[in-house]
């Protein structure tokens, strides 16, 4: 709250209209919020890998 009133300047009314990604989106882009790229895939994608499942041969039940 105090980075919006305060810091930004809104109004209470106004501030608590916004949503979180507007809020955020106001605040500015922080670097930890940058979108997922390649290598940040590849080590989700190492990390859980799909299970094969030997009934139907793909991650899904049933």
């Amino acid at each position: 709250m105090r980075a919006g009133i305060q810091g930004l300047g809104l109004a209470p009314e106004v501030f608590w209209r916004l949503s979180p990604a507007e809020f955020l989106l106001m605040l500015g882009d922080a670097p930890e919020s940058a979108p997922l790229g390649r290598a940040g895939l590849e080590a989700l994608i190492a990390r859980f890998p799909d299970r094969v499942t030997q009934e139907t041969g793909n991650d899904r039940d049933g």
